[in-house]
């Protein structure tokens, strides 16, 4: 028997852009869902019609991710994608991990002359960087390591 289109979209899981809370304690604490690890060169993102992670292309520089990285369900920045956040954490988390992520500051940016903030965490649930509050708490080189990425 053979599946449709729209039945094998079906048994896909649910889009996470739409399905998952941003969290109850926002803006303070929000959900954050994880689509790269810190120090990945794969820049995968969220395939808007599937809701799975695919890959966008892989990093042709010596760089690479400072920080997990992902979106925030629920949220629609200017960039007609979810609000984008980096997770500052002692570990790389896994693609599609969801963590509580404290908000600690933004760094405003303009991609293809389109509105493209990125939040910036910790994670709540990690002792050796939640006592972090605001981002200018952060040492100078992890600073400089999300600008020069950027």
């Amino acid at each position: 028997m053979s599946e449709t289109p729209e039945k094998r979209r079906n048994l896909l899981v649910k889009n996470p852009w739409h399905y998952v809370s941003y969290g109850e304690e926002a803006p303070k604490v929000v959900k954050a869902i994880i689509e790269i690890p810190t120090g990945s060169k794969a820049k995968y993102e969220l395939d808007k019609e599937s809701g799975l992670i695919k890959l966008d292309r892989i990093l042709f520089s010596a760089v690479h991710y400072p920080a997990n990285y992902g979106f925030i369900p629920m949220t629609y920045g200017g960039d007609h994608d979810p609000l984008d956040i980096l997770v500052l954490c002692s570990v790389d988390l896994e693609v599609l991990s969801l963590v509580d992520a404290k908000v600690i500051g933004v760094m405003r940016m303009i991609d293809q002359g389109e509105l493209d903030n990125k939040i910036i965490a910790v994670a709540n649930n990690d002792q050796s960087i939640n006592f972090y509050n605001n981002i200018e708490e952060l040492p100078q080189h992890v600073i400089q390591q999300i600008h020069r990425f950027f």
